[in-house]
C-alpha cells in the first residue's frame, strides 16, 4: 500500500485509504482535499462509517495480544526498520504534505528527518521496557516475600493527530504505541488523509503486524465515538484547548495525554544580540505559516531596545520568501485553508483599530497570508490572549522583567516560552517563576528535540510527548507478589 500512495504520479489524486480491521479499504462514498495553495483536489479519503468505530475497537481488542506477545527486540527493529524508510521515502511524503497543507516542501523534509529520528528513538525505547525489584523486605509484614513489576502493554490505544505536523506527530504516537506493544487506532486528520495513510502504510511495510494499527478518516463524530468505545485504554490527543475539552468529555474515565493549544511568548532583554534574536524570531515565528502550538506569537522587547528590534523584526520578516511550498526555496507557503487565513487578518485588523500598528505584511490571497508583524497591540487583543495558530507575530515593549513575566503568566496556556539574555539569574528566575511546560534559552519559543518531554500546563493540556514519556503512558504496571518466598532471607 506504501508504494500506492506514494507513487501517484504528479497532478494525479493522491487515494488515501482507511484501514479496517486488518483490511485497507477504499469502498464507499469519498471525500475530497482541495489543496490550500493550488486550490485543486490533491487527495481523496474514505471517511468513516456509522459502525466503523466499533468494528475498529473491537477488532482492537481482539488483536492487542498478537501485538503485546512481540518481543521488545522484536518491535525495536521493526521501528529502527519504519526510521530507514521514512529517510529513504522523504522526498515522496514532503510532496504529499505540501499539496494537502501547503506546508513548504523544505519544511515537510524536515519533518520526515524527525520522523526517522522519532521512530528511532521509540526504538531505543522499546529496548528500555523493563521493572522493578521492589524492597519489600525493608519492612516487617514483607519479611518473607518477593515482589516485581514490570511495563506491560496498555491494550488498545487511540491516537488523534492534528494537520499542522501530521506526519511527525503521528510517529509520536504511532511510534511510542507499538514500542509498548499496544494495537492503535489513528483517528487522522481531514486534512492531512494522505499524509496519514502514507505513515501507517511506512509502519506495515517495516514489519508491523496489521494487526498492531488501524486507520480512520472523517470528522469529531468518528473522533468522539472512538473516544468513549470502553475497549480503548488510554487516548492521545494533539489540538485545540477547546477540542481536547471535548475528547475528555467524551472519554470518561480513561487516561489521557492532552497536548493543546498556546499563545507562545518570547523576551528578549537588553543585553542579548538583536540581530540574532530578531532573525530567529521571524525563522520561527512563521515556518509552516505560524501553525504550530509553540510558534512565535508574543514577543516581549526591553524598551530601551524596543524601537530597534521591531525595525530588525520588520526586515528580517519582509525577507522571508513567499510562494508555491513545492519550490524548495519557498520558506512560507499557505495556511491550512481560506478560513484560517482570513482569521488571522481579521484579529491583525482588530489590533490595529485598538492602537497597534502593522510594520510588514497584512494582506491575504486565498489561503495566504503574507507574514505580519502586529507592533504593540493592547494587552487584550485576540492577537494576544487568543492563539493566533497564523503568519503573525505581536511584538510588545516591557520595562521589568518580573513584571513581564507575571504578564506572560496571565495567558490561560502555558505550552513554552523563548528568552534571549546572557543573565544567569534572570534565565533562572524565568525557569523557575513562567507557568509553562518548557523553557528555550537563547531560542525562541519555537523549538523541540523529539527526545525531549514536550508539554504544558494550564490550558495547554497535560502529559509529556517524547517517546520515553509516552511509552509510560501506554503501558501499565504489573505486580508479581511471590508469598513465602524470599531472595532477601527469613528473619
Amino acid at each position: 500500500m506504501l508504494d500506492a500512495i506514494l507513487e501517484t504520479p504528479a497532478g494525479d489524486v493522491v487515494l488515501a485509504p482507511a484501514l479496517l480491521g486488518g483490511k485497507w479499504t477504499t469502498d464507499g462514498a469519498t471525500t475530497e482535499r482541495i489543496g490550500p495553495y493550488v486550490r485543486k483536489v490533491v487527495s481523496r479519503a474514505r471517511p468513516a462509517g456509522p459502525g466503523d468505530a466499533r468494528i475498529a475497537a473491537e477488532y482492537a481488542q481482539a488483536a492487542a495480544r498478537t501485538v503485546a506477545r512481540l518481543a521488545p527486540a522484536t518491535r525495536a527493529t521493526i521501528l529502527d526498520r519504519a526510521s530507514a524508510l521514512a529517510t529513504g521515502h522523504r522526498e515522496a511524503i514532503a510532496r504529499i504534505i505540501a499539496l494537502e497543507l501547503g506546508k513548504p516542501v523544505r519544511d515537510g523534509r524536515g519533518e520526515l528527518d524527525r520522523v526517522a529520528d522519532t521512530f528511532a528513538v521509540c526504538a531505543a525505547e522499546a529496548r528500555q521496557i523493563g521493572g522493578e525489584l521492589l524492597p519489600v523486605a525493608g519492612w516487617a509484614r514483607g519479611v518473607g516475600n518477593t515482589a516485581l513489576t514490570y511495563r506491560a502493554p496498555a491494550g488498545v490505544a487511540l491516537a488523534i493527530t492534528p494537520f499542522n505536523a501530521p506526519a511527525n506527530l503521528l510517529a509520536h504516537k504511532l511510534g511510542a504505541s507499538f514500542a509498548a506493544g499496544n494495537s492503535t487506532i489513528v483517528k487522522a486528520p481531514p486534512q492531512a488523509p494522505a499524509t496519514s495513510a502514507a505513515i501507517v502504510a511506512l509502519l506495515l511495510e517495516a514489519g508491523a503486524p496489521v494487526e498492531s494499527v488501524q486507520l480512520l478518516h472523517g470528522d469529531g463524530e468518528i473522533g468522539a465515538a472512538l473516544c468513549a468505545a470502553p475497549e480503548v485504554a488510554v487516548i492521545s490527543f494533539t489540538g485545540s484547548a477547546e477540542t481536547g475539552a471535548a475528547v475528555a468529555r467524551a472519554a470518561g474515565a480513561k487516561r489521557l495525554v492532552l497536548e493543546l493549544g498556546g499563545n507562545a511568548a518570547t523576551i528578549v532583554c537588553a543585553d542579548a544580540d538583536l540581530a540574532a534574536a530578531a532573525k530567529v524570531c521571524a525563522r520561527t515565528g512563521y515556518s509552516n505559516s505560524g501553525q504550530s502550538c509553540i510558534s512565535v506569537q508574543r514577543v516581549y522587547v526591553q524598551r530601551s531596545c524596543y524601537t530597534e528590534f521591531v525595525d530588525l523584526m520588520t526586515a528580517a520578516v519582509a525577507d522571508l520568501r513567499v510562494g508555491d511550498p513545492l519550490d524548495p526555496a519557498t520558506e512560507v507557503g499557505s495556511m491550512v485553508d481560506d478560513q484560517a487565513a482570513e482569521r488571522v487578518l481579521s484579529w491583525a485588523t482588530e489590533a490595529v483599530a485598538s492602537g497597534a500598528r502593522i510594520t510588514v505584511g497584512g494582506r491575504r490571497d486565498g489561503a495566504t497570508l503574507s507574514p505580519t508583524v502586529v507592533a504593540d497591540p493592547p494587552a487584550d487583543a485576540s492577537v494576544i490572549t487568543q492563539e493566533v495558530f497564523g503568519a503573525l507575530v505581536s511584538v510588545l515593549p516591557f520595562d521589568d522583567f518580573d513584571e513581564v513575566l507575571a504578564t506572560c503568566n496571565t495567558s490561560r496556556f502555558g505550552l513554552q516560552a523563548g528568552l534571549f539574555t546572557r543573565d544567569v539569574g534572570r534565565i533562572l528566575t524565568a525557569w523557575r517563576e513562567l507557568d509553562v511546560g518548557g523553557l528555550v534559552v537563547n531560542g525562541s519559543s519555537n523549538f523541540r528535540l523529539d527526545h525531549v518531554p514536550f508539554g504544558g500546563v494550564k490550558d495547554s493540556g497535560f502529559g509529556r510527548e517524547s517517546p520515553r514519556y509516552m511509552v509510560e503512558d501506554f503501558t501499565v504496571v504489573k505486580t508479581l507478589m511471590l508469598h513465602g518466598l524470599s531472595i532477601w532471607g527469613e528473619n
